[in-house]
């Protein structure tokens, strides 16, 4: 059987060290080169050309695992490496936006070896492999609806967005600030939280903003 070639991308030293140690237990799975960039994965990518690229999402420098992914999927016409996900951050907006920049898999670093080396290899055939949180989040997100606002409600919760205070969103929106507290009450109610920070990054999450 032909190795998987697989290409590492994390930012920290150690982190790449332990997995090449751990993936050089793994039948089929070959290591062929270890990225401490986004930069550096395209680059690696195009000379070593792997099966599977295991990105990180936050790395050092100007380009972050999200855009390295979004770059190996798509400019290379559909032949280039699959992506998959090895990260700390299970949170909606994390999820979504790596798959939607073309990732084949979504795992969390806490995931058991035996279930990243099936993942690394499922990836390389094309097939979608998540961790089951990450697959339990997706489930659950597509079973509960985004919560509906009103346009008021929207302008609100984008004023919250820019760390505006109540008296600053009064006289934006031309409004009293007894108004602006009713509307955060039935904002906070809707998206299920209690705090201003909570709202926006649940509304960043279900991208409720623009």
């Amino acid at each position: 059987m032909t190795p998987v070639r697989l290409l590492l991308c994390d930012d920290h030293a150690v982190v790449r060290a332990g997995l090449r140690a751990l993936l050089s237990s793994a039948d089929g799975i070959e290591v062929v080169g270890e990225a401490a960039t986004g930069e550096e994965a395209l680059a690696m990518a195009a000379r070593l050309s792997p099966d599977v690229v295991l990105m990180d999402l936050q790395l050092d420098g100007g380009m972050d695992g999200v855009t390295a992914t979004r770059r190996l999927t798509s400019e290379c016409g559909g032949t280039g490496p699959r992506v998959l996900v090895l990260t700390m951050f299970d949170t909606d907006a994390d999820i979504t936006r790596a798959i939607e920049a073309g990732a084949t898999g979504y795992l969390l670093k806490a995931e058991h070896p035996d279930g990243l080396f099936t993942a690394i290899r499922q990836a390389a055939s094309g097939r979608t492999a998540l961790s089951t949180p990450v697959a339990d989040r997706l489930m659950t997100r597509l079973r509960s609806p985004s919560p509906t606002l009103s346009p008021r409600e929207h302008e609100i919760l984008g004023q919250l967005a820019r760390g505006s205070g109540n008296r600053e969103i009064a006289r934006a929106l031309f409004i009293s600030e007894a108004t602006v507290k009713t509307h955060l009450g039935r904002i906070y109610g809707k998206l299920g939280v209690e705090t201003r920070a909570g709202a926006v990054a649940v509304a960043k999450e279900r991208r409720l903003l623009e």
